[in-house]
């Protein structure tokens, strides 16, 4: 299918909407909307009559938003009641094209089918950039509008727009949330002295660019031997604003202190912990009256299984995570092959001892050909002598 400079230009407004959402609109994806209104005659140049973006869960979709602000309006209990909504007026017979980051909904859910909607709104054309990544409903949205007489062309900057939700798109297709291993290491890759000192490996900077990397996913994992060496708060700090993501804490045998910071602060609620049967049910009673979540999960020999753990969270809508240590828990994490993406971060210190803690644990790789690989490397200079990779994890 063959686009114009023009509705790229007009497709990356629309991505650039979008990206204002990321972070904010879990467990939905970050989508952008832009409505262009044909030019008269056979002149270039369109003119944006409407634009918009999926701002939070629950609110209105990036595609009601620019119709809305192109002065289409109605009640949302009419739109409820029959799916209507006032068509566009007043442009006589020039075409609207409407360019949507990924396919519109064609299903109830806290809103309406924006398809619906766009087919109501008397929208000539529809021009869509990624398909809904959901197996039930790839497609349908597009068949809908098609059957409407509406003219849709998809695939324009398909794979700028997938990354933009790659969190949304494995959760809505497996269930499974995105994993994110985050470490600040030595240049040989440890993250504590043999006596289990870890302040600080990385310099304030690189502390700040690691909590803007909090703000933007749902939820933080560690291990119960990262809270008892290192007591952390996992909360948004450095100047990041945002909502406070999920803290999950990996306990199969119920070792972390009762006395632990994430248990008596004020976002405690907004903890959960993933135990086995290996824990005594009194700590986890324990916990459930200071008002944390405690999940008891599958066990693999004296562990949690991690698989099974990642499945109770996606049943819980948390569609991305940040696992940021210790060591045993990040190299369970790669050992099996549950990371979908790396954000390392380099210091220039050497810490050295074999009873250093090292960045990534577990069992490894027997051979290097089964090492985990990386793509799409990209390197950030933080500060002036740290550097950040990151990268997604080969498959």
């Amino acid at each position: 299918m063959s686009f114009t400079a023009e509705d790229e230009r007009y497709m990356r407004r629309a991505l650039a909407l979008a990206r204002r959402g990321v972070g904010k609109t879990s467990p939905n994806p970050a989508v952008g909307a832009v409505l262009v209104l044909a030019p008269l005659g056979a002149g270039r140049g369109g003119k944006i009559i409407g634009e918009g973006w999926h701002k939070r869960a629950g609110g209105p979709h990036a595609e009601v938003v620019a119709l809305g602000k192109a002065g289409v309006r109605s009640q949302e209990s009419e739109v409820r009641r029959q799916h209507s909504r006032t068509p566009i007026t007043n442009h006589g017979s020039r075409v609207t094209t409407l360019y949507i980051t990924l396919e519109p909904c064609s299903t109830w859910g806290r809103t309406p089918p924006c398809t619906d909607v766009i087919i109501a709104a008397g929208v000539k054309r529809v021009v869509v950039a990624a398909r809904d990544p959901n197996p039930k409903h790839n497609g349908r949205g597009l068949r809908m509008l098609r059957r409407a007489g509406i003219r849709v062309e998809a695939d324009l900057l398909a794979e700028e727009a997938a990354r933009l939700n790659e969190s949304f798109n494995k959760w809505i297709a497996t269930g499974l949330p995105f994993v994110i291993a985050k470490a600040a290491m030595s240049l040989d890759g440890k993250i504590a002295t043999r006596t289990g000192d870890s302040k600080w490996i990385t310099s304030a900077t690189a502390r700040r660019v690691a909590h803007q990397l909090r703000g933007n996913i749902d939820a933080i994992m560690v291990g119960a031997n990262t809270v008892i060496r290192d007591n952390p708060q996992l909360t948004l700090r450095h100047g990041v604003q945002g909502r406070q993501p999920l803290r999950v804490v990996v306990d199969a045998r119920g070792r972390t202190p009762k006395s632990a910071r994430l248990f008596w602060d004020k976002h405690r609620g907004h903890t959960l912990v993933l135990t086995t049967t290996l824990s005594s049910a009194r700590w986890r009673r324990y916990l459930v009256v200071r008002g944390i979540d405690v999940a008891v999960v599958p066990k693999k020999g004296r562990h949690v299984e991690l698989r099974a753990a990642l499945k109770t969270l996606g049943k819980r809508d948390v569609t991305s995570m940040l696992v940021e240590g210790g060591g045993e828990l990040l190299g369970s994490m790669f050992d099996a092959r549950l990371v979908d993406r790396v954000a390392l971060f380099l210091a220039p210190i050497v810490i050295g001892g074999r009873e250093a803690v090292s960045a990534v644990g577990g069992k490894g790789a027997a051979k290097v050909k089964r090492a985990v690989r990386l793509r799409d490397c990209r390197w950030r200079s933080i500060g002036r002598n740290e550097m950040l990779l990151e990268a997604a994890v080969a498959r």
